[in-house]
Formats: structure tokens, sequence, C-alpha cells
């Protein structure tokens, strides 16, 4: 790399100076390789092993020796929450808050994709971006469906089993120096047969209109390099180095299109993640990707300050996709093991959470609730039980769909009128701000953050719209129409500084207040003792990149309906098995519970029903765990 920065940027006293200001423990021979790596780089990171805070570390360090005023560092994630969490290290220091600004860029591929690439090359071709959005584009592909045009596509889809599914996920792809139309892994009929026709015409047309997917930007940025080269060029120039977090999310299109810029080129890239986390790519549309993330001589951060050695030992056996020996340096926790039957099922997460109560410290266990995970929210349509979240706690009512709400203040007179029902606030919380989501729409290819990823001072627009969120929840029932405007001019203002790019709002509107239902998870909660921190629920991808003091893995069936991935897991564990040798059902099950079973620091639990899970009890009792049988309490 022609380097635009000091050669002493990595020089041991400013390494532990910066350590020192940051309040970080010091680092070990591994961290150190990564931090003082110059060159094109992959690091395969252990769950906890401190990842996050090392490429904050590195990026703050290479910020206060950057000298180009040109030329910038570009940092890249899968997600929006990695993203926020590597700019909130960065910019936890001066140096660091350079980093946010020209000529750098942190963001997700996505938002560098559309904003470097896919944009230009729509503008130069007279497209104004109206929504790059899957469920926007759905809804406009099923209205546009009914135009008497296309007449001929709505007789094939009524004779195929996913009609509607295959016009809402009509996607481009680059393909032969042009843009094809593509469904999925949906099976099209021939391109000259007259439904394909008119499938692609409507396609084309709510691209004209600005309409589009998250996918549709890859393709037309790959359009956009072949026909103007020296774009690539421009952006290596501009960015002699890139880093890539969550590198093992990344999918077969983002792979492909990142390598054709960056490979053939002098910018350093240096690339990190987990592969054993990565639950979010498609196994066969990325398989490309997965091979290729870690080369071969990766560096490894092995070490977890997470977890002590127990959590460690099942994090190390249920590793998947690259076998790794992971060693735990944080608390020595417990794992333990819940048997229920039909009759004790629902003494799963009460038991859990007494458990919590004993073993975590409990100024631990306030800052961060017990979590209770499982794969899937509600039940199919098998027999057997339990399937999900919800046969373990009946009052569980799935989050709602943002959009169940026309307007933001019915969203906020809903979401007030639970938590004055004693229901979790911090759920409640985050389930108004997701409302408030869907109606401040930035147009960029970013959407706003998570609510954990905002900022709390009240100096920041994230700690503005906190405290415009609290009076939402507080006096939401109360606004008359004139506070009510004039909230949400606050809130407008806020959110535009936050997103750094104008709104499109919607559904800000004033009405009359109607009855607000008490949702049925509140009113049929069970009374605990005041000792006892109740779990927060939710899904096992959801909480992926969170770190709990306690864990609760719900057994669920998989999507195939015929195998229970917590009965998987624990056969693993017990049997010693080679987790690569099984089948790809249990394999993508044991990917979900290793992401699981490494979010907590002093407690995990499993629970598994006792008829096809007690067999294991007696080797998993040898291995340290404790066991507990609910139907013999």
């Amino acid at each position: 790399m022609n380097r635009a920065y000091h050669s002493d940027a990595f020089a041991t006293h400013k390494v532990e100076a910066m350590v020192k200001l940051l309040g970080l423990d010091p680092l070990d021979t591994d961290q150190w390789d990564f931090l003082r790596s110059e060159t094109a780089q992959d690091l395969q990171a252990a769950p906890g092993s401190g990842k996050t805070t090392l490429i904050g570390l590195k990026l703050a360090l290479m910020a206060d020796a950057w000298t180009a005023t040109t030329r910038g560092v570009c940092v890249l994630s899968h997600t929006n929450t990695a993203k926020n969490e590597i700019t909130e290290r960065v910019a936890s220091v001066p140096a660091g808050q350079s980093l946010l600004r020209y000529p750098h860029f942190v963001g997700t591929i996505q938002s560098f994709v559309h904003t470097f690439l896919a944009l230009p090359a729509l503008r130069a071709k007279g497209v104004e971006i109206r929504s790059v959005d899957d469920d926007a584009f759905a809804i406009a592909a099923v209205q546009l469906l009914r135009h008497p045009r296309y007449g001929t596509l709505r007789g094939y889809l009524d004779h195929q089993y996913d009609g509607n599914d295959i016009v809402s996920r009509a996607t481009f792809e680059f393909r032969d120096g042009q843009l094809t139309v593509t469904s999925g892994n949906t099976k099209l009929p021939q391109a000259e047969a007259p439904s394909m026709q008119q499938l692609s015409h409507l396609k084309r047309t709510l691209a004209l209109r600005g309409i589009f997917r998250y996918q549709d930007m890859y393709a037309v940025a790959q359009r956009y390099l072949a026909e103007h080269p020296n774009i690539i060029k421009a952006v290596t120039t501009r960015f002699p180095f890139i880093l890539l977090d969550e590198m093992q999310d990344t999918n077969a299109p983002q792979h492909e299109l990142l390598d054709s810029i960056f490979t053939t080129s002098y910018t350093v890239v240096q690339r990190v993640g987990d592969i054993n986390q990565g639950i979010f790519s498609d196994a066969g549309a990325a398989s490309t990707a997965i091979s290729a993330f870690p080369l071969a001589g990766a560096a490894e951060l092995p070490v977890s300050r997470r977890f002590g050695p127990r959590i460690a030992a099942v994090a190390s056996a249920l590793a998947v996709r690259r076998p790794q020996q992971v060693r735990g340096a944080g608390p020595d926790g417990q794992v333990a093991v819940l048997l229920y039957d039909e009759a004790t099922v629902t003494d799963v997460v009460p038991t859990f959470e007494r458990m919590a109560a004993v073993t975590v410290p409990r100024e631990s266990l306030a800052s961060r609730p017990p979590r209770v995970l499982g794969a899937r929210h509600e039940p199919g349509t098998n027999k057997v039980r339990p399937q999900s979240i919800a046969c373990y706690l009946p009052g569980l009512t799935r989050p709602r769909h943002p959009a169940a709400h026309r307007t933001l203040i019915d969203a906020a007179r809903a979401a007030g009128a639970q938590w004055r029902s004693g229901a979790d606030n911090h759920q409640t919380t985050n389930e108004l701000w997701n409302a408030l989501r869907t109606f401040f729409i930035p147009l960029t290819a970013d959407g706003l953050p998570a609510l954990s990823r905002l900022e709390r001072s009240t100096a920041t627009p994230g700690g503005q719209v906190r405290a415009l969120l609290r009076e939402l929840l507080v006096n939401g029932a109360t606004f008359d129409e004139p506070t009510w405007a004039m909230l949400t001019e606050q809130l407008t203002a806020q959110i535009e500084l936050l997103a750094d790019s104008a709104l499109k709002t919607t559904g800000l509107e004033f009405t009359l207040a109607t009855e607000a239902a008490t949702p049925a998870s509140a009113a049929t909660s069970t009374p605990v003792p005041a000792t006892v921190v109740r779990a927060i629920p939710g899904s096992i991808a959801s909480a992926k990149g969170e770190t709990h003091t306690a864990t609760l893995v719900l057994e669920c069936l998989e999507k195939g309906g015929k195998k229970f991935d917590v009965t998987e897991a624990l056969r693993v564990l017990a049997e010693a098995r080679n987790p690569q040798r099984e089948l790809k059902t249990v394999q993508a099950a044991l990917q979900l519970i290793f992401v699981a079973a490494t979010r907590p620091t002093h407690l995990l639990v499993l629970a598994a029903h006792r008829d096809r899970s007690k067999q294991y009890a007696q080797a998993m009792i040898r291995q340290g765990w404790n066991i507990r049988d609910l139907t013999e309490h």
C-alpha cells in the first residue's frame, strides 16, 4: 500500500497509550500481531475475543496517524448493528472521530455499493431512487401486477405454488453484459415466453419508477463497472485501506463485487469475522464466499474473554464450518440442561430465571437481563411439540410488524398501554422504536440503527431521539394535535441529524385515540419474586453479536419438521461427534445453537424434552454440567 499515514502508527508506546486511554485490557500476542499487520490479512475471531474492540483500536491509531487529505480508510460490515458498534468505538476518542468524515467511509457493504456505484449509475440513466427495500418493492410489485397488461403473467402465477412471491422477489442479476430478471431459486419460464416477458416488463417498470430490492443494487453496480472500468481505479485510489467486518455473513454477490474492485489493486484488504457464526448467508448462493473466508493461514483470536472454560468447551465442540479450539478466559460460568415433559414445559423459563438469580451477580443481572432464545417464534403445522418459543411461553405474542400501525401516534399509544400494563420496558421501548423506524426512512441504503446503538448523551442526536422516544412512550396517550405537531417536528429534525440524510416520512399525522388493548403476553404474565429478573425472549438470529449474563436456549423443531435442534446438539456433545460429518440439516441447527451458546458470560442453559434427551444426561454430568429434570421436581 502507498501508505497514507505515519510509519510509526502502531509503535508500542502509541498502542499502549491508546489502550490506556480507551480503558482496555492489555493485548495478548495474537491481538498485537493483527493490530500491527499492514498487509492483506484474514482474521478468524472466536466469540467474545474482543474483535470489535481490536478493530476500534486499530482504526483509532490509524486515524491519529493519517496524513492523506483526499484518500481514506473504508470500513465495511454486513449489518448496521456491526457498523454502529464500530462507529461508537472510533468516535470515543477525538482522533477516531475524523474517520466519520470525508475522505473516510464507515458503513455497510450495501451502503458502500449504493453510495459509490449504484446511485451514480442510476442517476446517470435518469432514474431517481424512491426506495431500496425488499418489503416496499413487494408491495409495489403486487399492486402493479393488477394492471390489465399483465394478464398472461397473472394466469401463469395462478398455477404456481408461490405465485405472488415470484413477483415480490423479482430481482436483477447481471449476466452476459445485461440486467436479467430472476426470482430467488424459482425456475422461471424461458425468456421468450409471454409470461416471462411480462415479468421482466413489470420489474423494469418499477426500476424506472425508482423502486428496487436490496440485491438489485449489486447487479446495477456490476453493470456500471463493466461499462465504466475506470471507476475501479477511482475507488481504489480513494481507499488505500479496506477493513471488512463480519465477513462470514457476506454473500456471494457482495463478495464477488468487492473482489472485482479490490483484488487487482494495491489496496490493502483486511477481513475479520467468525465463520462458525455465519447464519445469515445463503448456504447455496454464498458457497463461494463461505469457502473464501478465512483463507488458509489466516490469523486467529482463539481466546474469549466473554466466558470461561465450560462454555468455551461447548463452543469448540459445536464449531461446524471450521474447527477451532476456543479458550475461555472470562468468568467461570455454569452450563446446565433443563429436561421437561408436556406437563412441565411452561416451567422451563421461570426455572431458568430463578437459576440466573442465584448464579449471576445481582448488579450484572440488572444491567444485562437474562435472555431466552429459540430458533423459531411460532409453531408450524407439525403436531409434535414443542416447536417454538411460543410453546414455552403460551402468552407470548410475536412482535408486531411495525406496519401494523397506520400512524406513529397509534404505535405510541399501543406501546404506552403495553408499558403501563407492567410489560417489560426494554421490549416495549424496542417495539416502539422499531415501529418508528418504518415512519422515518433515510434516503440512503442504511436504515436507522437499532435502539441499543443510539448514544445516550443528550448532546447528541441519538440522546435527543431517546428522550423524545420516552416522551412518546410515557405521554403519547395524552397528546393533543398542537403538541403532537411540535414533537414530530423535533423528532424529524433529530432523526435527520442521526441518519445524516434527508428523510422520507409517512404516518406522522395526528389521529384521534382509540382504546388500546393490553397485549396477551402482559395480561397473562406470571408474578415472580422481586429478586428474580424477568428474562427477555427473542430469536437466536436477533441476538447475534450480543453479550448476555445468562442465556436459555429453547429446543425448537427445525424448519424441515424432522429434527429438534437442542437434542441434536446434546447428541453431538455427549458422543463427541465431529459436526462437520453431520447431515446438512443438523449442521444448520448446530450453527444456530453455537451462536446462542456463545452469548452468556455466567450461565448457559439448554432446554430439551426428557424423552429425547435423557439418554445424554450422564455424559453431560461427566462433563461438569448441571442436569435438572423438571418432571422430578
